[in-house]
Formats: C-alpha cells, sequence, structure tokens
C-alpha cells in the first residue's frame, strides 16, 4: 500500500513537470559570440558580465518568481556559425540574448532571432543595418558606424587640417562599413578626396605589400576598418617598415590586446574612437571593481553586455510576460537607469546618444583625449 502512496505522489510530480515544461522552469538569456578564435577574449569578457548580473538577479528571486539560467554561443565570429548558434539558442528556449560581437554576425542571427521574437541587444555591432531592419525585438547599446565614422572624421579634419588620410579595411561588413563612412565625411569635410583606399585580407599574417602601396602613397594618417588583432599587427608592421603614418581605429580596435600585439613602443601614439572613460562612471565603479577582483580588466564590451541584460531584465519584469514582443514594447517605451547612465532606444532600437570619443595610446595604455584635444 505504501509503495502504492509513493507511485502515485511519483506520477502527479511528474505530471506536474510535463505540463508546465523544461523550459519553463527558468527564464533563459544567452551571450551569444566568439567564444573561440582570435577574438575569443571579448566573447568571454561579455559572457562574464551576463554570469555577474544573472547571479545577482538570482540571488535576489530571479525575474517573475522564476530563476534565471545563462546559457552561451560560441560563432567564433564566422557568419554561417552565427546561424547555427541562434537556431540553437531558439531550440533551447532562450527569451534574451546579449549579442553578438562582430555586425557580419548579429545580422545574419538576429534573422532567426526576430523571427521567434527573441529580444537580441547587441553589446558591440555597431553596422546600421543591424537596426535599420526595423526588426521590433531587435536593440543595440552601442553606437551606430555612421555616428563613429562622422565623428572620427570630424575629429581628424579638425585637428589635422588639411591631413593626406589614407583608408584601409578588412572587408568585413563591420571594418569595411565604418571605413567607408569615415571615408565619405572626411572627402565631405575636408573637400580632399582619400590619398588611398585600399584592404587587407585578415586571416592574413603579413600586411607588407598593402602597407608598401599606403606607404608610397606618403598618407598623413591611415585609418583603419576592423578588429584589434589586425589593427595589433598593421600598427607594427607600419612601423617596422619606415612608415610614420599617424594610426587611426575604430571601436574595434580598442582592446589592449591591441597594445600587446602592436607592441607598446608601436602603438604609442595611435588613436582610436570609443565611448567615454567607463572607470569615470560613478554608478559603474561597485561593478568595475567586482569584475575586477574575479576575472581581472574588463573587455571594451563587459559593461555594455551588463547594462543590456539589466535593460531586457527589467522590461521582462514590468511586462509581465515572457513574450518577447510584449518586452521589446517597454524596452522601446521606458528610459532605463543602468551603470552606464541613463539609456532610451529609439523606433529602431538604438541608443538616442552617440556615445563616441577620442582615445590615444599613451604609456601602454589607451587614454581618453580631452573634448578640446
Amino acid at each position: 500500500m505504501k509503495g502504492g502512496v509513493l507511485s502515485a505522489i511519483a506520477a502527479l510530480l511528474l505530471s506536474g513537470l510535463a505540463c508546465t515544461g523544461a523550459g519553463r522552469e527558468t527564464i533563459k538569456v544567452a551571450s551569444a559570440g566568439p567564444m573561440t578564435g582570435e577574438q575569443a577574449k571579448q566573447g568571454k569578457d561579455e559572457l562574464n558580465a551576463v554570469e555577474m548580473c544573472v547571479e545577482e538577479w538570482n540571488q535576489r528571486g530571479g525575474v517573475l518568481g522564476r530563476r534565471i539560467e545563462v546559457l552561451s554561443g560560441d560563432d567564433a565570429q564566422d557568419p554561417k556559425q552565427a546561424v547555427a548558434v541562434a537556431n540553437k539558442l531558439y531550440t533551447q528556449g532562450v527569451l534574451i540574448v546579449i549579442g553578438h560581437n562582430n555586425s557580419s554576425c548579429t545580422i545574419p542571427a538576429s534573422e532567426i532571432y526576430c523571427q521567434h521574437h527573441m529580444v537580441v541587444i547587441t553589446p558591440a555591432s555597431t553596422n546600421p543595418k543591424v537596426t535599420d531592419r526595423g526588426y521590433p525585438t531587435m536593440f543595440r547599446i552601442c553606437g551606430r558606424d555612421d555616428q563613429q565614422g562622422r565623428y572620427a572624421a570630424a575629429w581628424v579634419n579638425a585637428k589635422m587640417p588639411g591631413a593626406r588620410v589614407a583608408v584601409l579595411h578588412d572587408k568585413t561588413t563591420y571594418g569595411q562599413g565604418l571605413a567607408d563612412q569615415f571615408k565619405a565625411e572626411y572627402e565631405r569635410l575636408s573637400g580632399k578626396l582619400a590619398a588611398g583606399y585600399d584592404a587587407i585580407m585578415k586571416e592574413d599574417q603579413d600586411y607588407s605589400s598593402v602597407l608598401t602601396r599606403m606607404g608610397a602613397l606618403q598618407p598623413d594618417l591611415i585609418y583603419y576598418g576592423g578588429m584589434y588583432p589586425q589593427a595589433g599587427l598593421l600598427r607594427r608592421q607600419m612601423r617596422q617598415l619606415g612608415i610614420k603614418a599617424d594610426f587611426m581605429g575604430g571601436d574595434g580596435a580598442y582592446d589592449q590586446e591591441f597594445i600587446k600585439i602592436a607592441g607598446p613602443e608601436n602603438a604609442e601614439g595611435a588613436y582610436v574612437t570609443f565611448a567615454a572613460d567607463q572607470s569615470r562612471i560613478p554608478t559603474a565603479k561597485a561593478l568595475l571593481e567586482k569584475y575586477v577582483a574575479r576575472y581581472g580588466e574588463p573587455g571594451p564590451h563587459s559593461l555594455y553586455a551588463y547594462a543590456a541584460l539589466t535593460i531586457a531584465l527589467h522590461a521582462l519584469q514590468k511586462a509581465g510576460s515572457s513574450d518577447g514582443r510584449k518586452v521589446a514594447e517597454v524596452m522601446h517605451k521606458d528610459a532605463f537607469d543602468t551603470i552606464l547612465g541613463p539609456i532610451r532606444f529609439d523606433a529602431k532600437g538604438d541608443v538616442t546618444k552617440s556615445p563616441f570619443v577620442a582615445w590615444q595610446v599613451q604609456g601602454g595604455k589607451f587614454v581618453q583625449l580631452p573634448a578640446g584635444q
């Protein structure tokens, strides 16, 4: 008789689990980006921040009375792999995706996410097409390349009037898109055509042929659209070839690894555009200290990933529903207090304020330049 009662109880419990479904036991979020390959550092930096955010929310009871579970997806900075990641995260029941890093991965992967009404916020993809497609559940917490390209061009035109500028990119959606935005705006502002325009194959390690062509043009500045591994190699090889031109990159070059790859003596003086110094934001201080104690120095977009997930979870709580469309409606409508300060999204899912400022490598580290420099 005792065994029969226990069997009946077990059957009822199993029945209850079947009714609720495994996917409804937790709220699933994911960090998607390069977890392997040459950009793995940045993917893991963002995953670290996502895990910290989830840990804090779970300590307070989760969201909608449910614990939050973190998954990760490795796109290895490859667009095809990014699509495979997106399909897998959908089948795993993920509601919120923080990712991807590269625009060439974010754009195709978000086709899958948005088709299934998953909320996706990229902390790092800056190509305009990410949000210009008008998908209601697609958001970006960083700036756009048209904003960044215009800012960089205006900065160069003001600080280096009359400069001969050559433009280089890595043929990726991000790199070429940023380079083209910069080139068009610089030519408009200066009234001068770019001295040169060329591209590298990012898989290569030796860029001497393209740099020799660039050097023959005697540019005052080489502007590069691409990521930090190639930017570091380019800067180092420029110096080895005796090219004395200044170097400027976009946010993709903003990583301490750029300085390590180039070598501190070669990286010295290089410029990049990125967001304002996060260590100066009072609301970010406690998280930065906690991150450093656990993982070491954060990556460029670690705080972006943390803020992105914080926004999505607050919107989820307010929506009172795990329907991604309802969560997105709250995100489009409300303003959010974050560790980066107040954030509001426009109708496209972009932040309403461009975040870019100029930085320079000084003494082996990136230093934000004052507005007048």
